[in-house]
């Protein structure tokens, strides 16, 4: 980052149809719209971003993918399906990051707000500056997830990561050197966790979603994620949708 601007925050989500769970699932439609297309309206309205870039493959399948963020002018970086740190770092670069936002494209109910509440903490906790800022999914619900850090340091782990796992889930070599870098403290929320899935990874976890997105959007469409607790306060029954599922391990 230059001395004396401020930094270009990017924010990078990466989507395949190739899911192994639940194949296609960024284009199934919820409230007359795909998945993705609610996951990148609400990324691109966080405060204190200048870009939203869409990271995908360069398989065939997920040219639909591809079409769906062109259609919407959010830029589209297409590398390999499974070194997702390589497809990251281009996809930085192509966009001229000095920060970049991490976020998964299986996150449609993501809080603009929350990732503003990211970058805000991140570029004034700077002396020394922070290497690594994340929020914490272990005690907000999965599906708000984001991480960011210095395009730098993206570039550093992109040169020197070599576990087939440290490629493909970005930040594992960030995690495993805290004497090499400044890690802060994750955000969580005021109060006790809260443990619920609002990210898709199973067809359970598209139902709740769902519901979620046809629930709130005719009234609030700017919705945040306390807005989603409310509806479930109001229907504790639709937590038990996808109570079984369980978050799959890093390796």
């Amino acid at each position: 980052m230059t001395a004396g601007r401020r930094p270009r925050v990017v924010a990078i989500s990466q989507a395949r149809m190739t899911s192994t769970r639940l194949p296609g699932k960024v284009l199934l439609e919820a409230a007359g719209k795909p998945l993705l297309v609610h996951h990148l309206e609400r990324l691109a309205r966080s405060p204190g971003l200048d870009a939203v870039v869409l990271a995908t493959t360069l398989n065939a399948a997920d040219d639909p993918v591809a079409a769906v963020a062109a259609a919407m002018g959010i830029p589209v970086f297409r590398g390999d399906e499974l070194d997702v740190l390589s497809r990251f770092a281009g996809a930085a670069a192509m966009a001229e990051a000095d920060v970049v936002v991490r976020v998964t494209s299986d996150c449609p109910l993501i809080d603009p707000e929350l990732v503003g509440a990211l970058i805000a903490a991140f570029l004034a906790d700077q002396q020394p500056p922070l290497d690594y800022l994340s929020i914490d999914s272990a005690r907000y619900p999965r599906g708000l997830d984001a991480e960011i850090f210095p395009r730098t340091l993206l570039d550093e782990a992109a040169a020197t990561a070599r576990e087939p796992w440290e490629r493909e889930h970005v930040t594992p070599f960030i995690h495993q050197h805290p004497e090499r870098f400044r890690l802060g403290a994750p955000l969580g929320p005021d109060g006790p966790a809260i443990e619920q899935r609002w990210c898709v990874d199973e067809a359970a976890d598209f139902e709740l979603v769902r519901r979620l997105l046809e629930t709130l959007l005719p009234a609030t469409p700017l919705f945040g994620w306390r807005d989603c607790c409310r509806v479930l306060d109001d229907h504790p029954d639709w937590v038990d949708i996808n109570r079984s599922i369980r978050q799959k391990t890093l390796h």
